[in-house]
């Protein structure tokens, strides 16, 4: 056992095994933590969850941490509802379930009914509802399920009206969605994996098949298998009026390829091309008639959409029908025959209403700086509802009607706490390049610029993902604690179109790190905190983030929350779905992209005396998207390499996954558990 911070670590065995990358001899002395099967691994998680069990359990105010975290999840949280067929959806958390319950009812003034009920699924609740979709005529629902937070899912079918489910049952779905043409679905899958393999092995020839109701999986039609290139993923989807099915398929996170077959002509037997891959990043918005309306970022980076007549599909001959603005434009969604384009100013949404015909009805008037999100609905519909929240205030449903463009409130969501305490400002700071990069800062009201505020840093920036600001009763824990959430809005991301992505992807990546870099030292010479008073936080992606910022400036941080991150750049492309993030990271196959990888890998950057921040790193065992290897390791090395008096932590979630469809009890427990840690290590008092 290795003594170190007052705490006593399992002495990880390290071994002798190395790579040779392009002549660079890389050490990787834990490599036998990748074998999660393995008894050895499973006696090393046993133990060093112990160890971080029992310095959480010291930590005076954890329970009362516990509790008040309790006490503000406890409330209602109503979804949008939506139509189809002849009844209202929507989902419905009544407080602290541990799955959100979906219920139907005839009228919006009626009494609703559970339809689906996804704690009956498990006793306590890690099998989640993934994907739903409804089949034309509204008859019949496929769902899917997934357990303790695999990417693994399973599909089942119900028929509607009697809510009783058909023998159709589905496994080994995974990255897919569920696309209904007349009495069947396509859906994308891999082949059956071993037992032991299923949480680790290398995801290859993703196939696309259709299902009919009635029959068994193995009676399934297989659509589309890419025998020559085992490395991209393909779904399928139908238009609305099942005139077109459309094939995309991807070489990894950036750039696909877009095939289609007209449904109606009967001499159509095989997919014809109509945007050849993978530079772009086309999607369907829909059809109109025998035409086709495109959401592209070919020869426009903050995104257009265009018409394509498909025996045509030669860019020349695109027809503008939304042109590119200054905004990105994030998403396209239809309803009532309009189009509704969701744009991003400044990370905050922006909804305008389009014909099919590109003229612009009008600007849809949310209520401020924040989050919009349900601008879809049927061609028939002539309203839809829509939710928006921000970081300050929860959830709001609101009633659009399409004609007059008026939105009424239609369900507002009550927290136990008062929201006009509270306030969000963004600010802007200069990145290490002249880059002006936008911060948002939450508080409670009367903050002092003291310099001694505690902060709580976030930031994902990576793979064309925007963050924008989103309502979380956790986060408003910390601010009722007199903390400041910040949030960074980081190159790598979508928040400024495709060229604010690019600038933070491949040999550019470390743009993301010295901006959130940039940002903490902004927030410092502003006197909103000092080093000793900053928590960094981010999850997969962001906890690449976090890795790589705590190694690269241990001096300006306090407390390191990194989750379910991507600690290992050199050999994260060998496990599960891994290989599709080269397009994002590059690969250290290859010698000029090893080059940069390693300069960043926040496992090949730890250094031996040095002083790291208070580190919890957090993963859990049914973590197939970045398997739980890359924080095993990362965690080894760093207990190995700090010298500082800061513990050094690893806590593993079992029965669950990289986050989707985790039960509120786990959601509270790692909350708890999290603001204990950062608070302690801050110097924070519990009020």
């Amino acid at each position: 056992m290795a003594q170190q911070a007052g705490l006593t670590y399992p002495q990880t065995r390290k071994t002798d095994v190395t790579d040779n990358y392009h002549g660079t001899v890389i050490a990787d002395p834990y490599r036998w933590l990748e074998n999660d099967n393995s008894a050895e691994t499973k006696e090393w998680v046993k133990e060093e969850n112990a160890v971080t069990q029992s310095y959480l359990s010291k930590i005076p105010y954890r329970d009362g941490i516990k509790k008040r975290l309790e006490e503000l999840w406890n409330y209602p949280k109503p979804g949008a509802p939506f139509k189809k067929g002849n009844y209202y959806f929507f989902f419905k958390n009544d407080g602290l379930q541990n799955q959100a319950v979906l219920y139907r009812q005839k009228t919006l003034d009626g009494t609703p009914e559970v339809f689906i009920d996804p704690n009956k699924f498990s006793a306590n609740g890690t099998v989640a509802l993934g994907n739903i979709s409804f089949s034309k005529n509204g008859k019949y629902l496929a769902y899917m399920i997934a357990k303790a937070g695999s990417d693994w899912q399973e599909a089942f079918v119900m028929d509607v009206e009697s809510k009783k489910l058909l023998p159709d049952t589905l496994d080994w779905i995974k990255f897919s969605g569920i696309s209904w043409r007349g009495d069947g679905f396509y859906y994308s899958r891999y082949d059956k994996p071993t037992e032991e393999s299923k949480l680790s092995k290398k995801n290859e020839f993703h196939k696309v098949y259709y299902h009919r109701l009635g029959t068994t999986q193995d009676q399934d039609e297989l659509i589309h298998w890419d025998k020559e290139h085992p490395l991209r993923n393909a779904g399928a989807q139908v238009s609305d009026d099942e005139r077109f099915l459309f094939l995309s398929t991807s070489e990894g996170t950036s750039g696909n390829e877009l095939w289609y077959r007209d449904l109606k002509d009967p001499s159509q037997k095989e997919f014809r091309l109509l945007v050849k891959g993978f530079e772009y990043e086309p999607s369907v918005v829909d059809n109109d008639g025998d035409k086709i309306l495109l959401l592209t970022n070919q020869d426009a980076p903050n995104y257009k959409v265009v018409l394509v007549d498909p025996k045509n599909p030669d860019p020349a001959n695109y027809k503008v029908i939304i042109p590119e603005q200054k905004e990105v434009l994030q998403s396209v969604g239809t309803a009532g025959h309009r189009l509704f384009a969701h744009y991003l100013k400044d990370a905050s949404s922006k909804v305008m209403q389009y014909t099919y015909a590109g003229k612009l009805d009008r600007e849809i008037v949310l209520p401020g700086i924040g989050s919009a999100s349900g601008f879809n609905a049927e061609t028939e519909d002539k309203e839809f509802f829509y939710t928006f929240n921000s970081f300050v205030s929860p959830a709001t449903i609101y009633k659009y009607d399409i004609a007059s463009g008026k939105s009424t409130l239609f369900a507002k969501t009550e927290v136990k706490f008062r929201q006009e305490d509270y306030e969000t400002k963004q600010v802007f700071f200069t990145s290490k390049d002249g880059t002006k990069v936008p911060v948002f800062l939450s508080y409670k009201k009367g903050i002092r610029l003291d310099g001694n505020n505690p902060v709580l840093l976030y930031g994902y920036g990576g793979f064309n993902i925007a963050i924008t600001p989103a309502f979380s009763v956790s986060n408003l824990f910390f601010m009722e604690q007199g903390g400041i959430y910040a949030v960074v809005s980081l190159r790598g991301g979508s928040e400024y179109g495709e060229g604010w992505h690019k600038a933070g992807m491949m040999e550019r990546k470390q743009n993301v790190f010295d901006d959130f870099i940039g940002a903490a030292e902004f927030l410092v010479k502003s006197k909103y905190t000092q080093p000793s008073r900053i928590a960094i936080k981010g999850g997969s992606n962001g906890g690449l983030l976090v890795g790589a910022c705590m190694t690269q400036r241990p001096d300006l941080f306090r407390v390191a929350l990194p989750a379910v991150g991507v600690m290992d750049m050199l050999r994260f492309q060998l496990f599960t779905i891994g290989w599709a993030w080269a397009t994002e990271y590059g690969s250290s196959d290859k010698a000029d992209q090893f080059s940069y990888l390693v300069k960043y890998s926040p496992l090949h950057n730890l250094k031996a005396g040095t002083s790291y921040p208070a580190t919890m790193i957090t993963t859990a065992d049914h973590d197939d998207r970045v398997v739980p290897a890359h924080s095993f390791k990362f965690a080894a090395a760093l207990q190995a390499a700090n010298a500082g008096p800061n513990p050094t932590l690893i806590r593993i979630e079992t029965q669950a996954g990289h986050g989707a469809g985790k039960p509120t009890s786990k959601l509270i427990e790692e909350a708890a558990d999290s603001w204990a840690f950062t608070m302690y290590n801050l110097g924070m008092t519990f009020k």
